[in-house]
């Protein structure tokens, strides 16, 4: 349950008192004396895109801490009807403040937000609230938004930190992508993983110092990346196909869709979860159909149109260099994704994954991944309506399609959604898919 609070509300508009929840701003003397605490979202890109941050000055730590603890923490401080990825990654924050292992003196907090109209647009207010119950008002909470939700002095991100940061992003779907393809095949056990971490040793190494970031050094990089997983020796065993798609923090962290892709090692399949750089590209190309749709600052589609440019020539990049490569299967580009979407649903649709999920579910099954999951929390509006609601349209287009949608919960059994998910590949068994 919610814990309770004696905060008296507004008697004429029932609004809470902002200045009770107004904490501490992280300053810029901050930036040298404070550890700057993030949830894990993105495994592989979250341990590079900190190097960035480093290289500018700050003290990034990716949480690892899971389990119930973790969980009761976040409904311990949190709403009980928050959406399920809140209580995960406020969760493990706000358990690390009261685990021992930091000083909340010397801490502060980041969430990262998209600014969308779903519940995760208030996770720094529920945060705040948080903080303001257990006493630690003075714990700075940081907004890291494409939407300017808000702004910290001490924390300021420049454009050439971005274009640093979507070249992390770059390198991270490439290792991501790679793993996927190579490990269930692997001959050698752990060899995959082992080459994944030396990767991430190396290029968090560059990015540390400033490397790895120009054209020819991203270029060569990847190429690398792509020879040494070629020379990891192979079965040939057929496992069976299945593609990830869902609400961006179920989607790719294990503590949020409890272990996944583990759990389908397991059942012998071979997954294929969409790259995070195409999540980045569905917000730029947002801000280009909301100036189209409903007008607004010229300024910002510029903005908008120069990422995509940026972020498409790297794509592009990528792409290039895995076609040269047969064995491994090349995502497509960012504009034939966009293609896929408009024969499901419009492109005005984009609240929380908004088109983007389905043209993703079209994606897998055109790549030969008939058999999709679709992650989602519990009662979260968008993913139901861009998840669940396009399984028929899908299945029109793709008849062969596969889909099963999963909810994730505080209070939802681990064995029921595995159970799911067996029942799904058990479809897939029988049809050959």
């Amino acid at each position: 349950m919610a814990k309770s609070s004696n905060i008296q509300c507004d008697q004429e508009t029932g609004d809470m008192p902002n200045h009770l929840f107004k904490n501490a701003e992280f300053s810029k003397e901050m930036k040298k004396t404070h550890t700057i605490l993030a949830p894990e979202i993105f495994p592989i890109h979250m341990e590079l895109i900190k190097q960035v941050f480093a290289a500018y000055g700050y003290n990034i730590e990716i949480l690892k801490c899971t389990g119930k603890k973790v969980i009761d923490t976040g409904l311990k401080y949190l709403h009980n009807d928050m959406c399920y990825p809140a209580i995960c990654a406020s969760g493990q924050q706000l358990y690390a403040l009261t685990s021992g292992m930091y000083d909340p003196k010397q801490c502060a907090l980041i969430q990262f937000q998209t600014g969308g109209g779903c519940r995760a647009s208030n996770y720094i207010w529920l945060l705040r609230k948080a903080l303001h119950n257990m006493g630690m008002d003075y714990v700075p909470v940081i907004s890291l938004s494409f939407s300017n939700v808000e702004k910290s002095s001490g924390f300021v991100i420049t454009p050439m930190m971005i274009v640093k940061g979507m070249i992390s992003v770059i390198y991270g779907d490439m290792l991501m992508l790679l793993r996927n393809q190579i490990r269930p095949y692997e001959a050698n056990k752990g060899e995959t993983e082992a080459l994944v971490d030396k990767w991430i040793s190396v290029l968090a190494s560059q990015l540390g110092q400033g490397k790895g970031l120009t054209p020819v050094s991203v270029k060569k990089n990847l190429r690398a990346i792509a020879e040494d997983f070629r020379k990891i020796k192979r079965s040939g065993v057929k496992k069976t196909k299945v593609g990830i798609v869902g609400e961006i923090y179920v989607k790719y962290s294990p503590f949020g869709n409890n272990g996944l892709e583990a759990f389908l090692d397991s059942q012998d399949c071979e997954y294929m979860v969409p790259g995070v750089l195409g999540f980045f590209q569905f917000m730029f190309d947002n801000s280009i159909t909301d100036y189209k749709l409903y007008g607004g600052r010229k300024a910002d589609l510029i903005k908008a149109k120069i990422g995509l440019n940026v972020i498409g020539y790297f794509e592009k990049m990528m792409r290039n260099i895995l076609l040269d490569y047969p064995e491994f299967t090349a995502p497509a580009l960012f504009s034939r994704i966009m293609e896929l979407g408009e024969k499901v649903i419009g492109k005005g649709v984009r609240m929380g994954e908004g088109w983007l999920l389905p043209a993703e579910i079209a994606e897998l099954i055109e790549n030969g991944y008939n058999n999709v999951i679709c992650a989602q929390p519990f009662g979260c509006l968008p993913n139901h309506i861009v998840g669940k609601g396009v399984i028929r349209v899908l299945r029109e287009l793709y008849p062969n399609a596969n889909i099963c949608p999963v909810d994730y919960d505080s209070g939802a059994s681990k064995v029921n959604q595995e159970n799911r998910i067996k029942l799904m590949l058990a479809v897939a068994k029988e049809n050959e898919i």
